[in-house]
């Protein structure tokens, strides 16, 4: 997985094959699926590819069909659903082995003056006083084995705890799977809204099935679950940049049939609500170590 910003990048960078066709290359990695951010990013930024520059996205609801084979490019075949006056629309096809992996439809809209609003960002420390994520795994690890995991796959990333529900935040009742974290990519990004969004969409599939799991305290690499993302959507209310802070503010509100929702709000470090997240994923108990793919 991406170790550095450039590294990421290069990631993104999808290929162009033909009209409406692209194809996104695979990094090293361990793991034995693809990640769901790095498929939703590379779908994201091949919709975007079909849209004018300054037509940004505004929403994207995506669908995980199948796991990824991490050791073949992924093809995206882009359909243009609709381009009006100032909308438009993609769906794009994420398929390995000629069969699809991923859905995505992605709005797009110019940018307009209009009613102004939002919630208030939550109080909590900032990132230079949290605690580096991989930290805490190191305190938590034996032999170092999860820090050496943790490195190798995610260190173009840097996420700062917050704090979870009766753990660095108080515990409610009516409200007990909440977690928040700071994220970053540590590296500089260009200014470019489509990639920094897409950059934010390859992020937000990191944690945010985990706060389905705060009140049953597991984690999504607890043995005795099977974790996978199976939907996933994001609204971009207003312009940010996934290279510098961001609160993942990530509460679950329920979990029942195997399956978790968790719903979370964006802001940047000013209290800015850039986007909103929400996503199903499927956290079933099974018998023994932990196992991916629905």
């Amino acid at each position: 997985m991406p170790q550095t910003a450039a590294d990421l990048l290069d990631l993104l960078d999808i290929e162009t094959i033909d009209v409406n066709l692209f194809r996104g290359r695979q990094p090293d990695t361990s793991r034995q699926r693809v990640f769901g951010g790095q498929v939703a990013a590379q779908a994201f930024l091949a919709g975007a590819r079909t849209v004018a520059p300054d037509r940004l996205a505004h929403s994207l609801h995506a669908y995980f069909l199948r796991p990824g084979d991490p050791a073949v490019p992924i093809v995206y075949d882009v359909q243009r659903l609709r381009d009006g006056r100032a909308f438009s629309t993609r769906r794009v096809v994420a398929r390995q082995h000629g069969r699809d992996i991923f859905y995505v439809t992605i709005n797009f809209q110019d940018e307009e003056p209009g009613f102004d609003h939002q919630a208030g960002a939550p109080a909590v420390v900032p990132p230079e006083e949290s605690l580096r994520l991989v930290d805490i795994i190191r305190s938590r690890s034996e032999g170092g084995v999860d820090v050496e995991a943790w490195e190798r796959e995610w260190s173009a990333l840097d996420v700062r705890y917050v704090g979870v529900s009766g753990m660095g935040l108080p515990v409610d009742p009516a409200r007990p799977a909440q977690a928040r974290i700071w994220v970053r990519v540590d590296g500089e990004i260009p200014d470019d809204q489509a990639l920094q969004r897409a950059v934010f969409i390859y992020a937000s599939d990191l944690t945010l099935l985990g706060a389905t799991l705060v009140p049953h305290g597991l984690t999504l690499n607890s043995p005795g679950v099977q974790p996978a993302s199976l939907d996933h959507t994001v609204w971009f209310h207003r312009p940010f940049r996934a290279d510098r802070w961001w609160l993942y503010d990530q509460e679950s509100p329920s979990a029942s049939g195997a399956r978790g929702l968790s719903l979370a709000g964006i802001y940047t470090e000013d209290g800015t609500r850039a986007a909103t997240v929400a996503q199903e994923g499927l956290i079933r108990p099974v018998a023994g170590p932990n196992v991916g793919g629905p």
